[in-house]
């Protein structure tokens, strides 16, 4: 049996999966992401490292990449990376080469929520967005239960949309965007500010759930920037649900809670509308790797399809002559 694997590919953590066909993770491999100002090469060949230890002697169907960049609507080249070295790079032709298996590419966060959407929290919701918090904010659209990529492909990049004119710089190049307010670089940065040097990442989450209060003060400013954005694409798209997933959504409560909080008291007409509730991912950090794999396997099936039905097109021509 062929083996499909995603590969969710962010600015601090590679996370290759072998994916089940009912979307159980069966095994996973992590590297480093060398970094943003680097060669594009030292990031491929984390990737690489880690699609070489899932695959080992197996037999490759295809991998699908869940890249955290604006990726064009054919599935080929990742125009722009906030946090990764790619710059109108032909990632998927370059790596199907490079693994000789057939490789499918597709934003990290349109990932996650094609994972959300078969087998985790959007349920049975026909309408739902999808906010994926790490080192920065990806985004994705369901609408009548399919994922909505956009006319270029990169719709749902929510983390670059202005909260603050004039407000902090962004790797994106712009001012005041929202992931500069509420991401993991965003939680840090609260902490630092405080003074606490000591604390980041996991740490901080750990830290609150003890009850420190520079981190749970950290979790309320987060939360709360994180519920303002969120009443801003409520009010745009009036989903059923609202999806948190990402790194920081290992937070739960902790993040949500202040969340729902400021959704509530900044929603346009929130006593008049049912408010969406605001969930954690079922499927946690691994639904971008989930929904990469479940790409590339849909991918692959859709073309095996389309192969066999033009072999017994050509056998029925041929038979008439």
């Amino acid at each position: 049996m062929s083996l499909f694997i995603g590969v969710d590919i962010g600015g601090t953590k590679v996370l290759a999966t072998a994916v089940s066909r009912s979307g159980r993770v069966v095994r996973t491999a992590v590297r480093t992401t060398p970094g943003r100002r680097v060669e594009a090469r030292l990031v491929e060949d984390a990737l690489t490292e880690a699609v070489e230890e899932i695959a080992g002697v197996r037999r490759v169907g295809a991998i699908g990449i869940a890249a955290a960049g604006f990726v064009d609507a054919q599935g080929e080249r990742v125009r722009f990376a906030p946090h990764l070295p790619w710059q109108d790079e032909g990632v998927r032709a370059r790596l199907a080469e490079r693994w000789s298996a057939p490789v499918v590419l597709d934003n990290d966060a349109n990932c996650a929520a094609r994972a959300e959407l078969a087998y985790g929290a959007v349920g049975e919701a026909e309408s739902a967005v999808m906010v994926t918090l790490g080192t920065g904010i990806g985004g994705a659209l369901i609408l009548d239960g399919e994922v909505i990529r956009g006319y270029n492909g990169m719709a749902g990049e929510f983390g670059h949309t202005q909260v603050v004119p004039g407000g902090r710089a962004c790797e994106c190049g712009g001012t005041g965007c929202w992931e500069q307010y509420c991401s993991g670089n965003a939680l840090t940065r609260f902490v630092r500010a405080q003074g606490v040097e000591d604390l980041a990442g996991p740490a901080i989450t750990a830290a609150a759930e003890a009850g420190d209060p520079v981190a749970l003060a950290a979790f309320a400013e987060v939360g709360e920037w994180l519920g303002v954005g969120l009443a801003n694409l409520v009010a745009s798209f009036d989903p059923q649900v609202v999806v948190i997933g990402g790194g920081l959504s290992a937070a739960g409560d902790l993040l949500l809670e202040p969340a729902r909080s400021a959704l509530r008291e900044s929603l346009v007409g929130a006593p008049h509308r049912t408010v969406p509730p605001v969930v954690r991912a079922a499927l946690g950090p691994e639904a971008g790797a989930i929904g990469a794999a479940d790409l590339a396997r849909q991918t692959f099936r859709s073309a095996g399809t389309r192969a066999r039905a033009r072999r017994r097109a050509a056998r029925e021509t041929a038979r008439r002559r």
